[in-house]
């Protein structure tokens, strides 16, 4: 017997209303186990919306905590690489060597939580058709003949 419950099909009414009701949520807080910093919090919040809000357990929060952190540190590595530069002396900068080693590990987490390009977009040979969907909207959009309303800038 199965101990989760059962998903309602992305198409149906039920599953619209969840969808809504998490939207107005807003992102879930991170629970008082996480430890993020304030530079962390924008990451936080773009990782647990990529997901449907009732799929996440604490196990996955606290992974979550740790990619957000890791995002951090990435920009606060990137930051001492632009000031001090990629090559100090006659050396690399220990810091794009640290970059690099945070950066695969926050890969490594993106994968495990399924937030990923992959898992959250699909594989690349699926994108061709959304993506040109989208290039015809935007020059549709180019392409103003005043004949439909836009909102004004």
């Amino acid at each position: 017997m199965k101990a989760t419950p059962r998903r309602h099909r992305s198409d149906s009414a039920k599953a619209a209303v969840t969808a809504a009701q998490s939207a107005a949520m807003g992102p879930i807080e991170p629970p008082a186990f996480v430890r993020l910093r304030e530079a962390d919090r924008p990451a936080w919040d773009a990782i647990v919306t990529a997901r449907p809000r009732d799929t996440w357990t604490e196990a996955d929060l606290m992974l979550a905590g740790q990619l957000a952190r890791a995002y951090g540190d990435i920009a606060e590595l990137e930051a001492y690489i632009d000031d001090n530069g990629l090559i100090l002396g006659d050396q690399i900068n220990p810091a794009a060597t640290l970059l690099d080693k945070v950066s695969r590990r926050a890969l490594a987490i993106a994968r495990q939580l399924k937030i990923d390009t992959i898992s959250v977009v699909g594989k690349s040979q699926d994108i061709h058709k959304p993506a040109a969907l989208e290039r015809n909207a935007r020059q549709g959009i180019d392409d103003d003949d005043g004949l439909i309303p836009r909102a004004l800038q």
